[in-house]
């Protein structure tokens, strides 16, 4: 299980996050709402998240191949994960970040 913090030196890892949305729709801000609240309470200050709206910046979609929206990426630390919909599962997302065992 990887936990804040976790590492060779005294830095904490930064965790850093994409989330991939298409427009202000009612699914994207409560994506954008629960993943807040997630890093929030298991990252503290650890995290960096880049909100990415595909309806302003299409081409940014092929870079991390999102097919669906919203997408959640993780790119650090290793490895890559993709959490697609719009995190209302709180242990789902746990899990797919690795914050918890499956």
């Amino acid at each position: 299980m990887s936990t804040v913090g976790e590492g060779n030196g005294a830095t904490p890892q930064i965790w850093k996050l994409k989330l991939y949305i298409a427009g202000q729709t009612p699914r994207s801000i409560v994506a954008l709402a629960n993943l807040k609240k997630i890093v929030d309470e298991h990252l503290a200050d650890h995290y960096e998240i880049e909100v990415i709206d595909l309806l302003e910046n299409p081409q940014l979609a092929k870079g991390d191949q999102i097919l669906a929206v919203p997408t959640l990426v993780k790119n650090l630390p290793p490895p890559l994960r993709k959490i697609i919909g719009d995190l209302s599962d709180t242990e789902r997302v746990l899990v797919g970040l690795e914050l918890k065992p499956a």
